[in-house]
């Protein structure tokens, strides 16, 4: 497929995306524009592009696809700036921002002028940054959620899709307003939650500071989410207030239940209540990619004596198997492995956990 894809900003998910492009559309001509021009220059070295932008308004004003990868406010912005070029008729304008209501509303200014905007939402990412990060697979079998306007033709929106193939995504359809509700239940809202946690346990340290040096295990994974960029997270959460605050309403509520279940001090209730979260948790597609990054961890038992992790790593360095982190795991409560390694896809860490099973008698497992 032939044409002009422009690529606004190079982090991650914009690298991906332009990765993805040149792999399934060879003949395509994908520019990059970033304002950090490290960002650019490792780009082109990547081939995440295949140019690298000298002007904003020319490059936009040669695009087919105009793809906006940058945080939801300074897409805003872009919006309103590239409305004042003469953009191809033709043309067709998507972001990849997890805030759809009010980004559709500020389409208008591009919508007004006859052309066709789409919101979009790959819902992956991955604990890196930058386009140092970016991988062709990163969207492979995760939602990516389209948001059209209600006016937006079926053609452009196929059209968006075909170009948008290689990234293997599954494209949903949804209205704006769901969309915001869907990811703000799923994703806005356990950030909070997990930056809520935090502040608890740093309260806590003002009166035990041991608490600081236990805080790993479950206490890490459940909170990793608050270490994500606190900017990006300010401007996301502004973008939902409305549904958030709606969202933490409920919250207050079941906590409410919960501390009322523990004045009754009833075993059975309690039981229950763990029980019925157990029972759905279980029930929902955790392997698959959602809003939240996923993180596919292999926990290793391993003996304490000197190049054991050396010995694991070599194993798997022989089969090819690539990991993305290694830790040593220094509080083991709920998880007795020592050893954690973290994986790109969830077939690299089945293929990991066959790797070192097959060779060696170390306990693997996964939680």
């Amino acid at each position: 497929m032939k044409g002009n894809v422009f690529i606004i900003g190079l982090g991650l998910i914009g690298g991906s995306i332009g990765l993805s492009i040149i792999k399934e559309h060879p003949d395509a001509t994908v520019t990059g524009f970033d304002l950090k021009e490290e960002e650019v220059r490792l780009a082109k070295a990547l081939s995440a592009i295949n140019k690298t932008s000298v002007s904003l308004k020319n490059d936009a004003e040669e695009a087919d696809l105009i793809i906006i990868c940058t945080p939801v406010n300074e897409t805003e912005n872009l919006m309103k700036t590239l409305a004042g070029f003469n953009l191809k008729s033709s043309v067709i304008i998507t972001d990849v921002g997890s805030t759809k209501k009010n980004i559709m509303e500020a389409s208008s200014v591009l919508t007004n002028k006859g052309y066709t905007f789409i919101g979009g939402h790959p819902m992956a990412g991955s604990h890196k940054s930058g386009v140092s990060a970016a991988k062709a697979f990163l969207f492979e079998n995760a939602f990516y959620l389209l948001t059209p306007g209600d006016h937006t033709e079926k053609e452009a929106v196929d059209l968006l899709k075909t170009w948008l193939n290689g990234s293997k995504a599954k494209f949903l359809e949804v209205k704006p307003e769901e969309h915001d509700h869907i990811t703000g239940t799923v994703s806005h809202f356990p950030h909070i939650i997990a930056s809520s946690l935090v502040h608890q346990v740093k309260n806590n340290y003002q009166k035990q500071p041991l608490i600081s040096s236990l805080a790993a295990g479950g206490f890490r994974d459940i909170s990793r989410i608050a270490s994500s960029n606190p900017s990006m997270w300010r401007d996301i959460t502004i973008h939902n207030i409305d549904m958030l605050k709606d969202l933490l309403t409920e919250w207050q509520q079941e906590m409410n239940h919960v501390v009322e279940m523990l004045d009754k001090n009833n075993a059975q209730d309690i039981y229950r209540y763990f029980e019925e979260a157990k029972t759905f948790r279980d029930s929902m597609p955790i392997l698959q990619k959602g809003a939240i990054p996923s993180f596919y961890d292999l926990f290793v038992d391993v003996p304490d004596y000197p190049g054991v992790i050396s010995e694991i790593t070599g194993l798997l360095a022989k089969e090819e198997i690539s990991i993305v982190n290694l830790r040593i795991m220094e509080t083991r409560e709920d998880i007795y492995g020592v050893l954690t390694i973290s994986f790109q896809t969830e077939e690299d860490r089945k293929r990991g956990a066959d790797c070192i099973s097959s060779v060696t008698d170390f306990e693997v497992f996964t939680v």
